[in-house]
């Protein structure tokens, strides 16, 4: 087998079975980038969320004496 040919075989076979176009029902009948597209087109539109559920950290403090 010619250098660099078994890459491209195990590439072109990981590319078909993983297919980044294929559809996927649990995903709505959209293939992976599409799906990928409708969300962060969402994510964009929608309102800023605060993640951050913790009380903020005491900024000021006395030093001892």
């Amino acid at each position: 087998m010619p250098r660099g040919l078994g890459r491209i075989s195990l590439f072109e076979y990981i590319d078909g079975f993983y297919s980044s176009r294929r559809i996927q029902e649990r995903r709505g009948f959209l293939s992976p980038v599409e799906f990928d597209e409708k969300h962060y087109t969402k994510q964009a539109t929608t309102e800023p969320t605060n993640l951050n559920t913790r009380q903020p950290y005491l900024t000021s403090w006395s030093a001892p004496p």
